[in-house]
């Protein structure tokens, strides 16, 4: 029979696998199925077992088991708050989901530093920065030791090795031990810390490995070095001293460290997309007090207080304007290149930059409440929300530790029993020559070295890639979302035709370019731009006149020119003929913004404007189509321009006017339905979206907290470099797997050897130095599979 309960209390993996554990030991109970998202426990019983028992054997645990359905009052389990100077620190590898932490310390399932939430209130990433600091001292003291360890233990190859002219080789060994000391002891003495806890918790990880793997050959090196004479002949070099693998333990615990170092690194630049949109929101704010003007700290803000904003200061609050009109910079929300003019009764909001212009508004929303804070907190939250993406070494590490262990344990016990005399020192040496051969090394090696060389090789094609988990999600990917503006097209409103009625074409350019040239809108300094680029002479002009809405008026030599949108032309009374309206209604109903031009009262030409369709686009686009990818385009653009877009780059789905709620929450809903989604775009309004996604990639050629958000930065802000990143994606990841295959066939030959199965056929035992060799041997193998991706070639 099943039974299905609430269990009120969890609110990570790690709950979910203690409510499982402790339930299934009710004899009773043959199967636990924990639903964590639900907060439910579905109980497969031989006969039906009372809730009171139930309760009481989750009774020494935090959570409480009630029938299902049952109404319980209970703290809402959600990420910590930050509530003044406290501080909040996540794990960055997202083991237990969204799970947070008041005190900094370690992630008790991988081992990784937990690190501090990105707030206004936090002292500039400083706590970040101290961590990143004593990584990079600690690494700097393990390479200053490492590398004389390393260049002793290679000269034993030579055949005349200098060193040995100036002492023998015992003592040299001496200088390796201490040596090994500040390496293994204090740069990453924290390693160890980490395979301990993974040990006790159960969760192996790898860190096990390497703990166990540098751990049992410093030791070996060190037993070895006090104790030489407990050892058989079999494991003595010719200078009869015992083979020593300081160099082994150390080069290993210094190349992780760098890899720690690494990412590290790469964490500090991830938060930086929070820090740009926390810069968004100004520090201080102009309020009107019984018609004085007094300059506040932002947390004074109120509900309905009257604000003054300055000529290209940042607006603090959302709100609307209650006296004079500007024009705003809205592209940190609507990610649309062109300024809005607002008016009085229009709303404006935080983060966005005033114009020229100054204006009184009316705070409506403040703190939390505001447009900019929740695109800060849906950032956030999205960055937390990502599943968490388990390395392929990492799951077979959980597997292939234990089994290691497990052999060794079997090879001492059978020495001790089976084993010639000395028993006891065969039993422990072959045991301790399964685990350095079984030295994860080379499956440490197998996934970095397979994503260096892959990071580098996209770096040359102008894909830079921030997180290893992107290339390996990225030949998954079966939906792309793609921004319109500045992702397929150039982000620069643009005059794409002058289009005359039977006047002078020169002399209607430079009449367009002469009037706009004391207007601020950017449509009027695209049309003097494209005059200069023509190199049409500007005229002198009078009676300037900017209609808000509208366009512009101006007289030229005396003769009224008119350039603007219909309601002007019908305020003029300028007639327009049956072919001049045709005319403009084609170029509208492809989605272009058009302007006319009268003078002396008759329309004499149009200026078709655009934001111009990157050449490569449609390209890029027909090639993810043919890889099966399903290409969808939203944007805060309006639906004509979109559709037309669309049109022109064959797209089966476009989503016009959206705001950064809509594509976070499209994004969503796709991966819902079991979909593998990348988000293309480059501006503020694309960022929750591209930290959601199980791919962002932003645009070069965006803003800095796009950028920020996303996995992927195209350089050139070209679409192709979508396709190349997915063919670099299924390269690395097949080299990957490769990497782990001969690391995995080598010790799975090397770990019987050296547990002694030919000794009683032979007589012959795999001595330590064997060992090394074949896990030097196996990594050779890794590094050289992993450099092949050097010669990847586009197409």
């Amino acid at each position: 029979m099943k039974h299905t309960y609430q269990v009120i209390g969890m609110s990570c993996n790690g709950c979910k696998t203690h409510v499982e554990d402790t339930l299934i030991k009710i004899p009773e109970v043959k199967k636990a199925e924990v639903r964590l998202k639900e907060g439910l426990v579905v109980l497969e019983m031989s006969e039906h077992v009372p809730l009171s028992v139930l309760g009481a054997t989750l009774a020494d645990s935090p959570y409480k088991i009630y029938p299902e359905g049952h109404q319980v009052e209970e703290k809402k389990l959600s990420p910590m708050p930050i509530i003044g100077k406290v501080r909040v620190y996540y794990c960055p590898m997202h083991c237990e989901g969204d799970k947070t932490y008041s005190k900094s310390g370690h992630c008790p399932v991988c081992g990784m530093d937990l690190v501090p939430e990105v707030s206004k209130e936090n002292e500039d990433g400083a706590q970040e920065d101290k961590s990143y600091l004593d990584l990079l001292r600690k690494f700097k003291v393990a390479t200053v030791f490492t590398l004389p360890i390393f260049a002793i233990a290679m000269s034993e190859m030579l055949p005349y090795n200098p060193l040995f002219d100036w002492m023998p080789v015992q003592y040299w060994n001496w200088v390796q031990m201490i040596l090994s000391g500040p390496v293994v002891f204090y740069a990453t003495w924290m390693f160890f810390q980490r395979a301990y806890a993974s040990i006790i918790s159960g969760m192996y990880n790898m860190f096990t490995l390497i703990g166990i793997g540098a751990g049992v050959a410093w030791l070996f090196s060190f037993f070895g070095l006090l104790f030489p004479q407990v050892f058989p002949d079999e494991f003595r070099t010719a200078s009869r001293s015992i083979h020593m693998y300081f160099e082994s333990a150390t080069v290993i615990l210094t190349l992780v460290l760098l890899g720690q170092l690494l990412e590290a690194r790469a964490h500090r630049k991830t938060n930086s997309a929070v820090k740009e949109l926390l810069e968004l929101a100004p520090n201080k704010a102009i309020r009107i007090e019984n018609g004085l003007e007094v300059e506040i700290p932002m947390d004074q803000i109120r509900v309905g207080d009257l604000l003054r904003v300055k000529p290209g200061d940042k607006i603090p609050v959302d709100g609307e304007i209650t006296k004079g009109e500007s024009v705003i910079d809205e592209s940190m929300i609507t990610g649309e290149p062109t300024p809005v003019r607002k008016m009085m009764n229009d709303q404006v909001s935080a983060g966005t930059v005033n114009g020229n212009q100054s204006f009184v508004m009316v705070a409506e929303k403040v703190g939390e409440d505001t447009l900019l804070a929740q695109i800060i907190d849906m950032v956030k939250q999205a960055s937390r929300s990502r599943a968490p993406i388990q390395k392929l070494a990492d799951k077979i590490s959980s597997y292939f530790v234990p089994a290691v262990v497990g052999v060794s344990v079997v090879t001492c016990i059978v020495w001790l029993v089976l084993g010639p005399e000395p028993s006891m020192i065969y039993a422990l040496v072959n045991a301790i020559a399964v685990l350095i051969i079984a030295c994860p090394c080379a499956l440490g090696l197998a996934t970095p070295m397979s994503v260096m060389v892959g990071v580098g090789k996209g770096a040359e094609w102008g894909i830079l890639i921030k997180e290893a988990a992107s290339l390996e999600k990225m030949n998954q990917v079966d939906t792309l979302i793609i921004d319109k503006t500045g992702t397929v097209t150039e982000g620069k409103p643009s005059v794409e035709e002058v289009i005359d009625f039977e006047f002078d074409r020169k002399k209607l350019i430079s009449l367009v370019a002469s009037v706009n040239q004391q207007s601020e809108h950017p449509l009027a300094e695209a049309m003097v731009r494209y005059a200069r680029k023509n190199k049409v002479d500007l005229l002198s002009i009078d009676e300037f006149e900017s209609i808000t809405g509208k366009g512009v008026k101006a007289k030229v030599d005396g003769v009224e020119v008119l350039i603007g949108n219909d309601k002007l032309m019908t305020d003029h009374q300028v007639n327009r003929t049956r072919e001049v309206k045709e005319t403009v209604a084609r170029q509208q109903k492809m989605g272009k913004t058009v302007s006319y031009m009268s003078y002396d009262n008759q329309v004499v030409g149009a200026i078709v404007i655009a934001d111009q369709i990157k050449k490569t686009s449609r390209e890029a686009i027909c090639a993810l189509k043919d890889k099966g990818i399903d290409v969808i385009m939203m944007t805060g653009d309006n639906d004509l321009t979109a559709k037309a877009v669309a049109d022109e780059l064959a797209l089966d789905e476009v989503i016009a006017e959206c705001l950064p709620e809509d594509k976070m929450k499209r994004v969503s809903a796709l991966q819902e339905e079991g979909k593998v989604v990348a988000m293309a775009g480059d501006g503020i309004n694309d960022a929750p979206a591209l930290a959601k996604a199980d791919v962002g990639i932003a645009m070069g050629t965006g803003t800095d907290v796009a950028i920020e958000s996303a996995a992927i930065t195209l350089v050139k802000g070209d679409l192709r470099g979508i396709v190349k990143a997915s063919m670099l994606s299924e390269s690395v990841m097949r080299n990957i797997k490769e990497n782990l295959f001969f690391a995995l066939a080598y010790n799975g030959i090397g770990v019987p050897l050296a547990a002694g199965v030919l000794y009683p056929f032979f007589g012959l035992l795999l001595s330590p130095m064997i060992a090394a060799l074949a896990m030097s041997f196996s990594s050779f193998s890794v590094i050289t599979n992993a450099l092949r991706l050097k010669a990847l070639k586009v197409g």
